[in-house]
């Protein structure tokens, strides 16, 4: 997803567009004189409304950037030209409030900031709160929010004791994964919840991992070294 920034935000492009805008009645001038008024009022409107959706996006994805420095400045003293807060009280009041409003837009955006705000409820512990987001975001999103989302209510399932809604969303995660969350990556969750429950299904599931390179073989032989015999 590509970053819009403030100052681009303050740039001429949107004066440039309608500046576009304006050169294609131009240029077909004859055209619209041809076709009459009311084949000019829908090529304004869908004209205008191309420009303005355009302006919202770039918009809403400037306020999603804003909502994610928020959720990771420090806290404690300020730091020269950086954003900090005094409480981490301060901090996530803030960060919930711009959370909140981008996620009420409806928008593409507004899906992305439910699942950061469903995950930031969940760190502080509220887990209502935070399921309702992560279920939105679940329902709403594209496949790969969609897969971050349900990650995360499958943690919060397992930790409430809804043990069998957290392995359905993890066994439907490994069964479809994204390229946030890697089939691997459900069935290393899996195993790690399971272990005190079900060791032998944990280490079946731990077994086609043990020889992956990298970080999740790695994890999965530790996982699967901790399980009682």
């Amino acid at each position: 997803m590509a970053r819009i920034t403030r100052k681009e935000l303050k740039s001429d492009k949107f004066a440039q567009e309608v500046g576009l805008t304006v050169d294609f009645f131009e240029e077909h001038r004859a055209d619209l004189v041809r076709y009459g008024a009311i084949a000019l009022a829908v090529i304004v409107l869908v004209g205008g409304y191309v420009l303005y959706a355009r302006h919202r996006h770039a918009a809403r994805e400037e306020a999603l950037y804003q909502a994610i420095m928020t959720a990771e400045a420090p806290v404690g003293a300020a730091q020269p030209g950086g954003l900090s807060f005094p409480t981490q009280q301060a901090k996530e009041q803030q960060t919930e409030k711009l959370f909140g409003e981008l996620a009420s837009s409806g928008s593409a955006e507004g899906v992305i900031a439910e699942y950061f705000l469903g995950s930031l409820l969940a760190e502080e512990g509220k887990m209502a709160d935070a399921e309702k987001d992560l279920l939105d975001a679940a329902q709403k999103g594209d496949a790969k929010y969609a897969s971050l989302a349900k990650l995360e209510l499958a943690q919060i399932y397992f930790e409430e004791g809804r043990g069998d809604q957290g392995e359905k969303a993890l066994r439907d995660l490994m069964a479809h994964p994204t390229i946030f969350v890697s089939s691997d990556q459900a069935a290393i969750e899996l195993a790690r919840e399971i272990i005190p429950k079900n060791p032998a299904e944990a280490r079946k599931l731990l077994q086609p991992l043990l020889s992956k390179p990298g970080g999740t073989g790695q994890t999965a032989s530790d996982l699967n070294a901790g399980i009682p015999q």
